[in-house]
Parts: C-alpha cells; sequence; structure tokens
C-alpha cells in the first residue's frame, strides 16, 4: 500500500476506485465497504484507495473535546493494507480544507487531484463546509464529472447498526466482547514498555508498564485479559487500567502481568489484545487480599480460551 500526504505529487496514480472517511476502528462497517471497494476496482481496472483525513475533524471543531480514537494512525493504516488497499491519501484537517463546500471538494479534490472514478461511501457520510456535501449532492455530479457513485447500507450486529461510537462506548463501559464483535477483531493497545513502582514483582506478580498514543481510547478502568504480542511471540496476560488505589494516590497506568514470561523488555514495544473484562477497579483492604484476587484472575485467565 502506497501512503500519500502530498496531493499535488499524484498525478502519477491511475484511475481510482476510492472510498472516503475517518474509517476509525476499521470496523465491520469498514470492512465491508473496502471488501466491495476491492471487487469493484478489480473489475473496473481501478486501483482501489482510502482518504481519510488526520487529526479527526472532531478535534479541529472542537480543540477541548477529549476524543479518543479507536486507532492509531499507524494501526488504520495497517488494517486498511491488510484488507488489500492499494492507497491511503492522508488528508490535513486544516483550515483551509474545512472551508472547502462540498461541490469544491468533489471537483477540486476528488476529481482534479485523485481521478477518482468510483466512488463509494456509507449510508450516512457527509463532507464539506456546513456537511453540505452528501450522497445526494455525489448522485448529482457524478455524470457531469465521469464518476460512479455508491451508498453501502449499515452492517448490523443483534440488529444493531455498526459504528465506531457505538464501539467506543462499548469498550468504555468494559463490554470488550461486545466490541471486539463490531470490530471484527481483538481491541488493540501498544505502547513502549516504561518504568513504574516495581510494587507487582514485590508480590509475586511483576508488571510491565505500558505507555500509550494520547489519543487512544483505553477501555474503562478495570482488570482484563489480554494477549500480549512481545517479540513477535504470543502470550496470555492480566492487565490493570487504573490509580493502583490499594497502594495510595497514583496516576492512571497500564499494566501487564505476562503468563509464563521472565524478560527484560524495557524500552521494547508491546502490543496487546483486550479479549475479556475481569472485574472492576477494587480498592482492596490488604496487600493479601490484592493477592488474592490476583491469584484468582490468574487462574481465570489461564483458563480462557484464546
Amino acid at each position: 500500500m502506497i501512503i500519500h500526504t502530498n496531493f499535488s505529487k499524484t498525478d502519477t496514480v491511475k484511475a481510482l476506485a476510492l472510498s472516503l472517511g475517518m474509517f476509525d476502528g476499521v470496523h465491520l462497517g469498514h470492512q465491508s465497504i473496502i471488501s466491495e471497494l476491492n471487487l469493484i476496482a478489480e473489475k473496473k481496472s481501478l486501483q482501489s484507495a482510502v482518504l481519510t483525513f488526520w487529526p479527526h475533524p472532531r478535534l479541529v471543531f472542537n480543540p477541548d473535546e477529549d476524543l479518543r480514537l479507536l486507532n492509531t494512525l499507524e494501526e488504520k493504516s495497517a488494517l486498511l493494507e491488510q484488507l488489500g488497499i492499494q492507497h491511503l491519501f492522508l488528508k490535513e484537517f486544516d483550515e483551509a480544507f474545512r472551508n472547502l463546500t462540498g461541490e469544491e471538494f468533489v471537483e477540486k479534490i476528488l476529481v482534479e487531484k485523485l481521478n477518482v472514478k468510483y466512488l463509494m461511501v456509507g449510508y450516512d457520510h457527509v463532507f464539506g463546509k456546513n456537511r453540505s456535501g452528501n450522497f445526494e449532492l455525489l448522485e448529482k455530479m457524478a455524470p457531469a464529472f465521469g464518476f460512479e457513485v455508491k451508498k453501502m447500507e449499515a452492517v448490523n450486529i443483534h440488529n444493531k447498526n455498526i459504528s465506531s461510537t457505538k464501539i467506543r462506548a462499548a469498550l468504555e463501559k468494559g463490554n470488550i466482547m461486545e466490541a471486539n464483535e463490531m470490530l471484527g477483531y481483538h481491541y488493540p493497545v501498544s505502547g513502549t514498555i516504561i518504568d513504574g513502582k516495581k510494587i507487582g514483582r514485590t508480590i509475586g506478580y511483576p508488571t510491565a508498564n505500558i505507555k500509550v498514543n494520547e489519543l487512544k481510547l483505553l477501555p474503562k478502568k478495570g482488570a482484563y485479559i489480554v494477549e500480549a504480542l512481545v517479540n513477535n511471540e504470543q502470550y496470555k496476560g492480566m492487565l490493570s487500567i487504573g490509580n493502583n488505589p490499594t497502594v495510595g494516590e497514583n496516576p492512571l497506568s497500564i499494566e501487564v502481568y505476562i503468563l509464563d514470561f521472565d524478560q527484560d523488555i524495557y524500552g521494547q514495544q508491546i502490543t496487546v489484545h483486550f479479549r475479556d473484562f475481569l472485574h472492576e477497579e477494587i480498592k482492596f483492604e490488604s496487600m493479601e487480599k490484592l493477592i488474592e484476587r490476583l491469584d484468582e484472575d490468574k487462574i481465570r485467565t489461564r483458563n480462557f480460551q484464546f
């Protein structure tokens, strides 16, 4: 997959079958669009492409909003590449771009710069200044500018439309399996292993503290069963998100205890995939009670079928 950040240098790109949007999560709804897009591209001898925006438009319109995203840019790019997209166009959502009307966006970006011949959009997609662009506008402009357009309907699970917003809400409630079902994969969090207080090693549960991208959405505080990927090896793990209230007042941390693992990995990258929720964050009355619960969590984690 070729990643484009400078639209003025795209004149060598062949005619495109393209979809546009944030694609946050690259969930099952997005995957259905991409699957159909790839089929159309092959059938019509076009290149498959996605146009997405960075940063998220909501962060531009509401810079004080505490928005967290399902994917980092790196995660999103990797997922789109795995799905077979040939070109990824990253557009900065700056002041000039946000002031383009729907008509200007279609003519100046999609047609003139990207040579789009087939456009596929989600059922509720809007674009352009004041959300002036929608599927009806695309249908109206398509014949004059020589492209085809198709609207993809929502993907449903248990009679509920899948959306990035609903997946965020599930994660914020600790509903890991529900979120994973809508995503079509196990929710990942990646980061660098950093020094912590090393309290875990004094009670037989040494943990790795993970520093994550500040825009990445974390599930609610609590304990989780995870699959940890370290040095291309997979392990079962117990992960905690919280303030460690049993040992005083602490800043929020993400710590993972990896089963059957004894390596020095400080400074290395780790990815954890969330598999199930263990329990809420608990302030134990003693370290002994904490250890008892960790022992129980370890048994549940070891017995969990990955």
